[in-house]
């Protein structure tokens, strides 16, 4: 039975070649398998192949339209010749650079260096108050031998002979649209136009050698975990002795084993007696950077915050600014007492009428349950 190409690639039978085109241009973005790695696709993608090349061709269309399949009547088994990547598909309905014999030119041996990142771990004090640290990267500088050029002694690049100079090969794929010429970087080269006969010792012709330098980073007041310092120029030179990319160093702050940090502000929690809470007193609180002291009002509560202004964390690029300080009290119940002081609190507690707590009466099951024992049913 033959095959409705009409209806594969979603046209009428009086379709004209450009709305073919468009059915196919449409249908090949969706399943082409450089963007649709459904298994189903590929061979969906097949049919459209097929159906676009019986249909492009008067001679095949007109067998179709006859009722006939020009494959199974000595056509052919199918569309021949490799897929296409996708992207060639477009450039041949686009006109992109890589088809027709446009050609890009050779590439430049120089290139821009890589950026770099480097992890700095840092304590919290370190991180408040700024400090500059040596630090040590591995990373890619110029060769001192060819100064970036890649070639040994005074020789020169020579031109390639595979592409002539161009960088490029041309390739005539057979595919549904025709032959079509594609451009490629040529493999002798590696598509720079030109060879080196006799390559640097040192640097094997690329221009640059692996080596290890030693940095001083100034790390600025304020700096969090997470954030980047970029130090412009200090990443890898690039190939051919190309220009540096950078270097950024980021911060790992970490944990302290007093603080906690929240932006620019700082946490800690502090434990008080009861006796202190309830009567007041006067704390010395260590800071980061010295102490402080701060009053606890008599009758303080538990889960009480102080708050001493201005010593947290230096606010980054923000001059004399500094975060606060909070105090998070513990006020802590005594769980051993001798004898006269459990006679002093209950001395207190009867002075205060709370030796006796009564229980708030509710109104639920166990309520009912335990005045109906009491005979209150």
């Amino acid at each position: 039975m033959a095959k409705d190409y009409y209806n594969i690639l979603g046209v009428s039978r009086d379709a004209t070649p450009e709305e073919m085109k468009r059915a196919y241009r449409k249908l090949a973005r969706e399943f082409h398998p450089d963007v649709n790695p459904a298994p189903e696709a590929a061979e969906k993608f097949k049919e459209i192949n097929a159906a676009f090349e019986v249909l492009s061709d008067p001679q095949k269309r007109q067998i179709v339209d006859m009722g006939g399949d020009p494959f199974a009547s000595g056509g052919g088994g199918g569309p021949a010749g490799p897929f296409m990547g996708f992207q060639d598909i477009m450039d041949a309905f686009f006109g992109g650079g890589g088809m027709g014999g446009a050609g890009r030119g050779p590439r430049s041996r120089v290139r821009p260096g890589a950026d770099a990142v480097l992890r700095l771990d840092l304590e919290l004090k370190e991180a408040a108050f700024g400090m500059e640290s040596p630090i040590t990267v591995d990373t890619a500088v110029t060769c001192s031998t060819c100064e970036g050029q890649g070639t040994a002694d005074d020789s020169q690049p020579v031109g390639c002979d595979t592409c002539s100079g161009s960088g490029e090969v041309q390739s005539v794929q057979r595919t549904i649209l025709g032959q079509v010429v594609t451009a490629r970087p040529c493999p002798a080269c590696s598509g720079y136009g030109s060879v080196i006969p006799n390559p640097c010792g040192k640097c094997a012709g690329e221009g640059r050698v692996r080596t290890r330098r030693k940095l001083t980073v100034k790390i600025p007041a304020g700096v969090e975990d997470g954030m980047r310092i970029r130090l412009a120029g200090q990443g890898e030179v690039g190939p051919g002795g190309g220009p540096p990319g950078d270097l950024y160093v980021e911060i790992r702050e970490k944990p302290h084993d007093v603080f906690t940090r929240e932006g620019d502000d700082l946490h800690c929690k502090i434990k008080i007696p009861m006796t202190a809470a309830a009567l007041g007193t006067r704390l010395t609180v260590a800071t980061l950077d010295g102490q402080e002291s701060v009053d606890v009002h008599a009758g303080t509560q538990p889960g009480s915050t102080l708050r001493i202004r201005r010593a947290g964390v230096p606010t980054l690029r923000g001059g004399d600014a500094r975060g606060d300080l909070y105090v998070h009290l513990d006020i802590r119940t005594p769980t051993k007492l001798d004898a006269e002081q459990e006679q002093l609190l209950h001395s207190l507690a009867s002075l205060r009428n709370e030796e006796i707590v009564e229980p708030v009466k509710g109104s639920g099951f166990f309520s009912r349950m335990r005045d109906a024992f009491n005979g209150h049913a």
